[in-house]
């Protein structure tokens, strides 16, 4: 497979802990020369049950984004909070201001609060729906008024999740942001920029009981559960020349789970 040529500019969202499916993506980007920039959002992991990782010496960077910068020379990691409508034009201004246009937008930014139809709140429907949809809209199309580059180079890709049930305003924001994504791929036809979708399955993170991942291991052929790993060498392909005759697609990369099994 042939890598990306240097300098051109990869912005990965939602890469706050390093344990993550952003951090690994941002990694293998820039071992294939990309420069990267990356986003977190502390606030959002301190919430969560696996809890933020701890900042390292540079200000205001996390553990995840600090460890990439480290260990393949991820360039820039910006604190931005996706649930704002300003936050997209205020992140392409940083990050290009500083590193030149964006060649490729990688989403894996998300909110994710269990919940079921009868007892999702209105607040946390609507969290969803700023964070997983919109921010996902804007963020392509900050990226479209701006893309410069030649005919066929632009990458969009973005993360999504089959999970509804009991985790419904999750699942559901993820349907919509599938739609946004392949509408991308038609839509920016005159650009040629490709937009894809990629539905890594259940991913060992750190969050999951050992009961739970008993019950993932039976549902999938493979007997494993997926690895960040998994995901970052399917977006680094789409990223790659090689990967530029797939477009709109939405493509799962789960070892061929099935929960139904």
């Amino acid at each position: 497979m042939s890598s990306a040529p240097s300098k051109r500019v990869a912005l990965v969202t939602g890469v706050g802990r390093r344990a993550g499916i952003g951090a690994a993506i941002a990694d293998v980007l820039a071992a294939d020369g990309w420069t990267v920039a990356t986003t977190f959002w502390t606030p959002y992991d301190e919430r969560m049950p696996w809890g933020a990782d701890p900042p390292m010496a540079a200000p205001k960077a996390p553990m995840a984004a600090m460890a990439a910068m480290a260990m393949s020379g991820v360039t820039m990691a910006v604190a931005a909070d996706l649930e704002s409508p300003d936050a997209p034009a205020a992140l392409f201004d940083e990050v290009t201001g500083r590193l030149g246009p964006v060649s490729a937008l990688v989403m894996c930014h998300c909110e994710s609060v269990d919940s079921s139809i009868l007892d999702t709140t209105v607040e946390s429907f609507d969290r969803h729906y700023r964070v997983n949809a919109r921010a996902t809209w804007l963020l392509i199309r900050e990226f479209a008024q701006r893309h410069s580059g030649p005919f066929g180079d632009g990458r969009i890709v973005a993360l999504t999740s089959d999970h509804t049930a009991f985790n419904l305003p999750y699942g559901a924001t993820k349907g919509a942001l599938d739609r946004i994504v392949i509408a991308a791929a038609t839509e920016l036809t005159d650009l040629g920029v490709t937009a894809n979708v990629v539905n890594p399955g259940p991913n060992d993170t750190g969050w999951m009981a050992s009961e739970l991942q008993e019950q993932i291991v039976a549902a999938t052929p493979l007997r494993r559960l997926g690895r960040p790993a998994d995901t970052a060498a399917l977006v680094r392909f789409l990223c790659s020349s090689d990967g530029g005759w797939i477009n709109g697609q939405l493509i799962s990369s789960n070892g061929g789970f099935d929960p139904h099994r």
